[in-house]
């Protein structure tokens, strides 16, 4: 039995793919820079070993699946080519795995994490269900009947796939290191339609996605009367959503989700649309709706005293927006407070009046220092180019967390693709301090 070693063992996607492996019975171990992510946490609870980057690590017969981060040149490939071990690239190991089970790729340009993981709960309680989620979450089955994964259009890597099913959420333009414009990111879907073999289910509401040609049929929901699968009758509480689906103008069923927010309606849309598709019962989908928990780092709520701290990924305009209104509807009585960190130099200096906008819908923001990545470490702009931006905003530091304190009884929205958790940790502790002092 060969062991299968991940080089870049901490990347969500490869987190993911280890811990779906494992549980299918596999031998895994990994390697990673000595630092903490939250991804690595289900490593850890299945005592899967993880060592630091080193030559030494690869031995032979194992197989190698390398991160997309890592250049040949890393020293874990170069030593795997000279003793003669295989190297197989992430999403080309994926591409290939994925043809054992009937496979859903979910991808867009937002609501992917979500609506992997709400798809793979669904389906999960009609068939045994694999899956990996780009919040480093994975689950194997050794029965498993479907395969429900997050594709990223990202440097185009989902056309390592040919899915049984493709999920197209949106399509808008974003990763501007990459893609040149909103047609570039089109194009890339495009290709990916090519190669779906069952169906695309695509959101209708999305001008873009209503361009896609396809060779198997291409079932549209969303809000808009046009659609094969129509959400109407939505009714927003704070307790969740509820709304009727009618299927080409015929009453479906009404679902309810304990979701807020209209893009919830439409990643649950979405995965109506499959199950339909599937022969899955509308009493199977409104079951396992009930009893969803969300996915990481996705409206993730921490109580503390009477303030409420929200954590998400929210890294785009269009992101920030949907988070904002899930608040207002959660929360439709307090004071919301934006804390937001960008994500990489390109996408603040090619969104920066969006970013602007769409923070000022907060009743506050506080603006974090920008992110780098490892492929950019500076850029052309700094944080005080978008708190100019917006009205009574103000940049932050850990060591000055202290302030959000002024705002009583607020929700806290700690919003970033980056390490955004430290700020909160940082007013975790503050607040903390001083319930006990």
């Amino acid at each position: 039995m060969t062991v299968f070693h991940f080089t870049g063992i901490k990347g969500s996607g490869m987190s993911s793919l280890a811990q779906i492996l494992f549980d299918a019975g596999e031998q895994v171990q990994g390697s990673d820079v000595d630092k903490y992510f939250f991804t690595e946490q289900p490593l850890r609870e299945r005592n899967i070993p993880i060592f630091t980057f080193n030559a030494d690590n690869i031995k032979e017969g194992m197989t190698v699946i390398a991160g997309n981060a890592f250049p040949d040149d890393h020293p874990e490939l170069v030593r795997a080519r000279e003793i003669g071990v295989e190297i197989i690239r992430y999403h080309k190991f994926l591409g290939e795995y994925i043809g054992n089970y009937i496979s859903i790729a979910i991808t867009g340009a937002h609501g992917k994490t979500s609506t992997t993981g709400l798809m793979a709960h669904v389906v999960g309680g009609y068939k045994p269900t694999s899956y990996l989620i780009g919040d480093g979450t994975g689950a194997g089955q050794k029965n498993a009947d479907f395969f429900v994964m997050e594709a990223c259009e990202y440097r185009r890597h989902f056309l390592a796939y040919n899915p049984d099913y493709a999920v197209m959420t949106n399509i808008d333009f974003d990763h501007p290191d990459y893609f040149a414009n909103i047609e570039d990111v089109y194009s890339a879907f495009q290709s990916l339609a090519l190669q779906v073999k069952k169906a695309i289910i695509a959101c209708g509401d999305d001008e873009q996605l209503q361009r896609i040609q396809a060779k198997v049929p291409v079932v549209y929901y969303g809000f808009g009367a046009e659609n094969d699968f129509e959400a109407r009758n939505v009714e927003k509480t704070t307790e969740g959503t509820k709304f009727d689906v009618f299927v080409r103008n015929e009453f479906y069923s009404t679902f309810f989700i304990p979701l807020f927010g209209d893009h919830a309606v439409l990643n649950t849309l979405a995965v109506i649309t499959l199950c339909e598709y599937e022969g899955i019962s509308p009493d199977i989908i409104q079951e396992r709706l009930h009893t969803y928990k969300g996915v990481k780092r996705r409206f993730t709520e921490t109580d503390i005293g009477d303030n409420v701290l929200i954590d998400d990924y929210a890294h785009h305009p269009t992101e920030i927006r949907a988070t904002i209104q899930s608040a207002r509807q959660k929360f439709p009585d307090r004071e919301l407070v934006a804390i937001f960190q960008p994500h990489t130099f390109t996408r603040t200096q090619a969104f920066l009046q969006d970013f602007a906008d769409s923070l000022s819908l907060a009743d506050t923001a506080y603006l974090c220092d920008i992110f780098g990545s490892a492929r950019e470490t500076q850029g052309a702009l700094s944080i005080h180019d978008l708190a100019s931006l917006i009205e009574g905003s103000a940049v932050i530091t850990t060591e000055g967390i202290d302030i959000l304190t002024k705002h009583k009884g607020a929700v806290f929205l700690f919003m970033g693709a980056g390490d955004v958790h430290k700020f909160q940790d940082a007013f975790e502790n503050v607040l903390k301090n001083n319930e006990t002092a």
